[in-house]
């Protein structure tokens, strides 16, 4: 028995909750991690699974063993890390996951760059607007906008994106352009609100360092950053989103900036990751590069008439 990879078949079956997912995770058959576990416990002498029909969770034992196992597998990447080519070029599968927008309007685009340079790499990448549980998902590093972020995980800020209030050119015609917050009285919003949390957000000004909040009346509630787009296109009322996210629009002019003496308050973009991830080379490569990524003029993030 292979014990490192038996701890890291034990380690991703605590933090998915089963068996098959543990296998689909790491591309093995399933008999192979029934196996191994089986061996492991026999060669322990303990149980460190509880398992039911529908559930998989450890025993007393098997929740410190994981803790013991967590450190030692960090420390055995560095090691390798240390002493090997791997040093220079990282491999394996890297999970990552991201907004959709911030993944196929910045990340994608420039993807062929970080894939040149580390061309053993391979990239899964999910691309949606939901919180995503990174230990029992399996995920080695998520993007997200905003500042509510997991304390439990490490988090490495990458840029603060410029926002913008935004209305469709029928919509403006219809209820006419606001010039100042009094010119708000009568307007309408697309609101956006959390899938998991139920949260519903309204519209932020910020004048003289505060932050003003306003809420509108709305005929419309979207839970998908693309959808919130898509509704106000439709003419459903005025939204706040990232500049980078409606720029193709501005510039076309199928959406019109409003207000813009009254910017929202700037969004944190953030990389986070777990703490046994964090000596990982392959997480790390990738997030160094995304700092490089999110400072490079004209990246999008940020408009060039903001002296950013």
């Amino acid at each position: 028995m292979d014990r490192f990879n038996a701890m890291r078949v034990f380690t991703r079956i605590v933090e998915l909750e089963g068996f098959a997912r543990a296998a689909d995770s790491l591309q093995m058959p399933r008999a192979s991690v029934t196996i191994l576990i089986k061996q492991l416990e026999a060669y322990l002498g303990v149980q460190l699974l509880q398992r039911t029909t529908r559930h998989v969770s450890p025993t007393a034992d098997g929740a410190a063993y994981y803790q013991r196992c967590v450190r030692l597998l960090a420390d055995l990447d560095e090691a390798e890390v240390a002493f090997s080519s791997s040093r220079q070029n990282p491999r394996g599968l890297l999970r990552i996951d991201m907004p959709a927008g911030i993944g196929r309007l910045l990340v994608i685009p420039a993807l062929p760059e970080f894939t040149r340079r580390y061309p053993l790499i391979e990239l899964e990448i999910g691309l949606n607007d939901r919180p995503v549980d990174l230990i029992r998902e399996g995920v080695d590093c998520v993007l997200r906008g905003g500042s509510f972020l997991d304390e439990s995980l490490v988090a490495r800020p990458l840029a603060m994106l410029d926002q913008v209030t935004c209305a469709s050119p029928e919509y403006l015609q219809r209820q006419g352009t606001p010039r100042c917050l009094e010119d708000l009285a009568g307007h309408r919003m697309v609101e956006y609100f959390s899938s998991t949390t139920g949260k519903r957000f309204g519209l932020e000004f910020e004048i003289d360092g505060h932050v003003r909040l306003v809420d509108l009346p709305k005929q419309v509630a979207v839970n998908s950053a693309d959808g919130y787009l898509a509704s106000c296109e439709a003419g459903y009322g005025l939204v706040q989103t990232p500049y980078y996210h409606v720029a193709r629009q501005l510039r076309e002019g199928s959406l019109c900036e409003v207000l813009e003496h009254l910017p929202p308050p700037g969004m944190p973009l953030t990389a986070l990751y777990p703490p046994h991830r964090q000596l990982s080379l392959r997480v790390r490569v990738f997030v160094d590069w995304l700092v490089q990524l999110c400072a490079q003029p004209g990246n999008g993030l940020v408009r060039r008439d903001s002296g950013n």
